[in-house]
């Protein structure tokens, strides 16, 4: 029964340690747990009311799924350590190791462990639980790296979301004209909008919570301003430069990619690239096509 204790709180913490991986580790890839919270503080704060809530959804969602992966792997390591109280473990002078042999006490131990704090009230002295113990405290500290590395990657993937949103925005409230279009000027704003709607593909693949993230106000929202996008990219097919037509349809592809993203990751089944950027928009609560 003791073993079959000690390997359940393994099984959990490498459960743990497995979303862990997929959702910052595997750039494809994504944890189930993660996923699943951003998922569920989404949809909450649709229910709730998109403006007043949408903007602490991401943000709450990471704390939220960080709190989780800590819990789970403090509370699968206070499984190990548990079957083996008090035999395994050292006891300073004045703590009766009889009185602290049940599962709250292995949580303080794990708890103190996973923390690096060593306290050294209670250690462990024998065998593979001597092993264990550092085991854990290096865990801690590669789930307090990971936790920043989240947050130093989520947020300039919004940034950069953010401000091709603006550009869009910008070319949007200037209203520009197929004749200011066909030009050589046209043509490099087109190919920079491309490389943009690239970026952000790239960042949704990579960090997919981003998704999850509400973009502000309707200048800077994305969902907002990416229907202009494709009309620019119809506005180049009727030029007569060949660089602005190449350039048009580069960002033509490039829209084609990021439709298909968010379609089979965040909204199956909308069949073409506009409905996918109508739903997109309706999903971030924006007004496509406001001046």
């Amino acid at each position: 029964m003791k073993w079959l204790v000690t390997l359940a709180g393994a099984g959990l913490v490498l459960v743990s340690l497995r979303d862990v991986f997929h959702t910052l580790w595997h750039p494809t890839r994504h944890g189930g747990l993660s996923r699943r919270v951003m998922t569920a503080f989404w949809r909450l704060s649709s229910r709730l009311g998109r403006c007043r809530a949408a903007g602490l959804a991401g943000p709450l969602a990471m704390v939220t799924v960080v709190a989780l992966w800590a819990s789970t792997v403090t509370i699968g390591w206070a499984l190990v350590y548990w079957p083996h109280l008090p035999d395994a473990f050292s006891f300073t002078a004045g703590l009766e190791p009889a009185e602290h042999a049940g599962f709250l006490d292995a949580l303080y131990i794990s708890m103190v462990t996973v923390a690096t704090l060593g306290l050294g009230d209670i250690a462990p002295e024998n065998g593979w639980v001597r092993i264990f113990g550092p085991m854990e405290a290096i865990v801690g500290f590669a789930l307090l790296t990971a936790a920043v590395t989240w947050v130093l990657g989520i947020y300039p993937a919004l940034a950069r979301r953010r401000a091709l949103a603006l550009r869009l925005s910008h070319l949007r409230r200037t209203r520009t004209t197929t004749r200011q279009l066909d030009s050589a000027a046209g043509a490099s704003i087109l190919d920079s909008l491309a490389s943009g709607v690239a970026t952000v593909s790239v960042d949704l693949l990579q960090y997919a919570e981003s998704y999850y993230f509400h973009d502000g106000d309707e200048h800077t929202s994305l969902a907002n301003n990416i229907g202009y996008a494709q009309e620019l990219a119809e506005l180049a097919a009727t030029t007569k430069r060949d660089d602005v037509r190449l350039c048009g349809d580069l960002l033509g592809t490039a829209l084609e990619d990021l439709a298909l993203i968010l379609e089979q990751r965040f909204l199956p089944a909308q069949g073409t690239g506009a409905a996918t950027f109508v739903a997109f928009a309706r999903d971030h609560g924006a007004r496509r096509g406001s001046d």
